[in-house]
């Protein structure tokens, strides 16, 4: 399908074609879920732990003896019930990275492309590129353009006077093509491809 083109002065320049076979794509809402879960559940730190009886400090004297006190029975002053005791079953340092096939993580890429386009959400730029690589500038075309929210995703390289001055601009994030991914595409209101990253994007995805 043809889509047009234009430049980040908001001029025409031309048309690209888009292969059906990844901006034509059923949108299903159940894979973009999975891939997102997946995606956050990679990035979960699960760094948070609580101590066992073993790692804490103190005696591991009986507090008293068995029988006779009148008492319940005491093993460890370091027993749950106890101020300053273990958690029974707290959380231990883990993973919370789950397997996905490698098919449903393509087809989820190809249906938050094809969601955007579907939107009226996708925008193919000629070049992402700036001159003078001041964020001032940049933001005055962004304005213009009426882009408040926006992915750009240039080719295998971003361009590096456009990567510097949209660092400092709130709302919009810019990623190489290989960096690719279905949340920052969902997350974002308008995305943004240059010619570059749609013909290595069909490339990868077809």
């Amino acid at each position: 399908m043809k889509h047009d083109v234009i430049t980040l002065d908001n001029e025409a320049a031309g048309s690209v074609d888009l292969d059906e076979a990844v901006f034509g794509v059923a949108v299903r809402p159940d894979i973009l879920h999975r891939v997102v879960r997946w995606q956050l559940a990679r990035r979960q730190a699960g760094t948070h732990k609580t101590k066992g009886i073993s790692e804490i400090s103190g005696t591991t004297a009986k507090p008293f003896k068995q029988k006779g006190t009148g008492r319940a029975r005491q093993g460890s002053r370091r027993a749950t019930q106890f101020r300053g005791g273990q958690t029974v079953f707290g959380p231990v340092v883990r993973s919370h990275a789950h397997d996905l096939p490698k098919k449903v993580r393509k087809l989820g890429l190809k249906t938050a492309l094809s969601a955007k386009l579907a939107d009226n959400k996708l925008v193919v730029l000629d070049a992402a590129t700036s001159e003078t690589g001041k964020t001032k500038d940049l933001a005055a075309r962004l304005a213009a353009l009426g882009w408040t929210s926006a992915l750009v995703i240039d080719g295998p390289a971003v361009n590096e006077g456009f990567a510097r001055a949209a660092r400092n601009i709130v709302g919009l994030d810019v990623l190489p093509q290989q960096g690719a991914n279905v949340r920052d595409i969902l997350r974002r209101d308008t995305l943004v491809l240059t010619k570059d990253a749609v013909a290595h994007l069909q490339e990868r995805l077809k």
